[in-house]
């Protein structure tokens, strides 16, 4: 029992030093990104956002869209019908904007998802040969002004396929809500701690920008055909043109709401399902990680309660085991002061929560471990309302609105 043990968790802190080694490197990462200078690359530049339900500080974050200190661009929200009650909502940001606020109606889509389907007729509704530029985000994060001239400052470099962003829970709420808001902001700055090798980036449906004449070239509006995740379907077409995705940290992207538990688990779920249909390799690297921490935690509990029963000597057997989430809560930390630097209009919310990433980062992976095993058991997810069965990449069924 002890000679598994051993060779489980010895295994375990290895994996654990090298994961602490790449969480540095992600570090510096992000510093050396943070001095970079934004430039001075403005082309004309359609800015996309779907929209659905009048969620939580919606208004607030499509007030922010408007208040870029990019010179050239215009903003095109889209909807799958005019009695979406975010409709009324982008009509008083429209009226209280001095941008250009367009407005599509995209109808109901009939075999791909919801916000794929409107960020095709978004696209599809552009003038011809008038943007640059498209940048596509989410109506559920609150961006800063310089937002949108850092993510496109990097494509002046003709080489670059694709910029990309992604998103930081800021918790918020109290009590349970709280707890799982603090949950879905470990969860996700997991995730977030993937991207930075261009190798391994993949593009983000809340913060990513591509030239027109790419996005045209590698032909993403047939890879979003019966696909649900407009993020992967990108992803898939840029890389199969050998087009490189490049991380701008310097872009995060706040995410304000409270989360219940119910939210956290349907979210996560989603995710790695998602994941598991699009992207198998990513699934495949992060389900042997995550279900070897989990499983090598497990076993050493049972065999430290076990040597303690049988009167054993245990207390080595806890400390070598305790170096595991150990390291896991040293990576959070560094994550979170790495975000904090490059989020410096959220700063002082985020030294709220600094606690959570090292708290909760030895916990997160048994998250992850769940959501691993419920991706294997169905195919069938619930977003924004819908459920969606997830046939293939470019296949998908609508089973309820």
């Amino acid at each position: 029992m002890q000679i598994l043990f051993y060779i489980l968790v010895i295994a375990q802190v290895a994996v654990g030093l090298y994961s602490l080694w790449d969480g540095f490197a992600w570090f510096q990462m992000v510093r050396r990104r943070l001095t970079s200078h934004a430039g001075f690359y403005t082309p004309a530049t359609a800015l996309i956002c779907p929209c659905k339900g009048n969620e939580r500080g919606l208004e607030e974050n499509l007030l922010a869209l408007t208040r870029f200190d990019y010179p050239n661009y215009e903003i095109y929200f889209t909807l799958a019908t005019s009695l979406d009650p975010a409709l009324k909502v982008i009509e008083r940001v429209k009226a209280a904007s001095q941008k250009t606020v367009h407005i599509v109606i995209a109808g109901p889509p009939t075999d791909s998802g919801e916000k794929v389907y409107n960020l095709q007729r978004a696209v599809e509704a552009l003038p011809a040969d008038k943007f640059e530029m498209l940048v596509f985000t989410d109506s559920d994060v609150r961006l800063p002004r310089t937002w949108l001239t850092k993510l496109i400052a990097p494509l002046s470099d003709g080489r670059i396929g694709a910029t990309t962003a992604y998103r930081w829970i800021i918790p918020s709420g109290s009590g349970m809500e709280s707890l799982a808001s603090c949950f879905a902001s470990a969860w996700n700055g997991a995730v977030a701690t993937m991207l930075g090798k261009p190798s391994g980036n993949f593009c983000w449906g809340g913060g990513t920008a591509i030239r027109s004449k790419t996005f045209a070239d590698v032909n993403v509006l047939e890879a979003w055909k019966g696909a649900v995740s407009d993020d992967f379907a990108m992803t898939y077409a840029l890389e199969s043109a050998g087009k490189p995705i490049i991380f701008c940290p310097e872009c995060f992207a706040a995410t304000l709401h409270p989360w219940t538990g119910a939210e956290l688990l349907e979210f996560s779920n989603r995710q790695i399902l998602i994941t598991r249909i699009y992207s198998p390799r990513r699934w495949q690297f992060g389900a042997a990680a995550h279900l070897s921490y989990s499983l090598t935690l497990l076993y050493a509990v049972y065999v430290i309660l076990y040597s303690m029963v049988d009167v054993d000597p245990w207390g080595q057997l806890l400390l070598l085991t305790l170096a595991i989430p150990l390291l896991a809560a040293m990576k959070g930390a560094m994550r979170t002061i790495a975000v904090s630097e490059a989020m410096p209009e959220s700063k002082a919310k985020l030294q709220e929560w600094s606690w959570v990433c090292p708290v909760l980062a030895p916990l997160v992976p048994f998250l992850f471990s769940w959501n691993f095993i419920m991706s294997l058991l169905t195919k069938s997810i619930r977003w924004r309302g819908i459920r969606y069965e997830l046939v293939t990449p470019n296949m998908t069924r609508i089973l309820k609105r």
